[in-house]
């Protein structure tokens, strides 16, 4: 079973300014990259320490990863830069994370939002399209809607993971959740995720609800509308009441309709 290891990193403008942002100043499409390479593809300025083609095929994926998000969230796409800085050698990765987001050193990838960047963090291994697909989602969410709470930035991002042509299933979470659920040892509960103080205080079993709670509301029946809504009174009011809420309103039973919703995906 794999270990989820991603994690948003939230950083203040003043840490930002003596940490990563020292390493890695701010430029724009014209300068020359900090790691050597760069490719601009709509919103993403990906730098890397090696030549990547301009139209590889996972650069071809993480590009139309924001159509594929904002199309399903009825969102308007943005424009604003997300920088992604990608590593040919995993340990010059996490040399670098050590350095400058030690708490976040065994990560494989990192999502890191400052005043002033969305900036993505990886290396180039067996699972760097799930990584990208994953943080690059972060970055076109946070780019689109403020405030997102942590277990539904999470679960989206679990959700947009997994890649086109999979309708959303992630099926080391819905493995884990349905041994979780034969053994009697997990039952959903919405308004705990909603409590959680942040994105470092999520557990596996956390991860995996979020992301069924995202999967149940986009793929089972005509749910859509109760999260398409929530992220659009977000968007434009920076607020809006809980999902639990709306929920509970249109649903008698909530929890047990998304644990039946999991027993139909297994």
């Amino acid at each position: 079973m794999r270990q989820v290891i991603y994690q948003i990193v939230c950083l203040s403008l003043s840490l930002a300014l003596t940490g990563c942002q020292s390493a890695f100043p701010t430029f724009t499409a014209a300068e020359s990259s900090p790691l050597g390479h760069q490719v601009v593809r709509d919103q993403l300025i990906i730098n890397s320490d090696f030549l990547l083609p301009n139209r590889h095929r996972l650069v071809e994926e993480i590009v139309a990863q924001r159509e594929v998000v904002t199309s399903k969230l009825e969102l308007a796409a943005t424009d604003e830069p997300i920088h992604v800085y990608l590593f040919s050698d995993e340990q010059a990765y996490h040399n670098f994370i050590d350095q400058r987001f030690p708490d976040f050193a065994d990560r494989r990838a990192i999502f890191a939002e400052t005043d002033i960047e969305l900036s993505v963090y990886a290396h180039w291994g067996d699972h760097v399209a799930e990584d990208l697909r994953h943080e690059i989602s972060h970055g076109y969410l946070h780019a689109a809607i403020p405030n997102l709470p942590f277990w539904l930035d999470e679960g989206l991002a679990e959700y947009f993971e997994v890649g086109r042509g999979q309708r959303g299933v992630n099926r080391t979470h819905l493995d884990y959740l349905a041994a979780k659920v034969d053994l009697e040892d997990w039952q959903p509960a919405l308004t705990r995720l909603e409590e959680l103080p942040s994105a470092a205080s999520m557990t596996q079993a956390d991860y995996a609800e979020a992301w069924a709670w995202v999967h149940f509301l986009l793929e089972s029946g005509d749910k859509a509308a109760i999260l398409t809504e929530y992220l659009s009174e977000l968007r434009q009011d920076g607020t809006a009441a809980p999902i639990s809420t709306r929920i509970g309103k249109r649903l008698a039973g909530p929890e047990l309709a998304m644990l039946e919703h999991l027993q139909s995906l297994r």
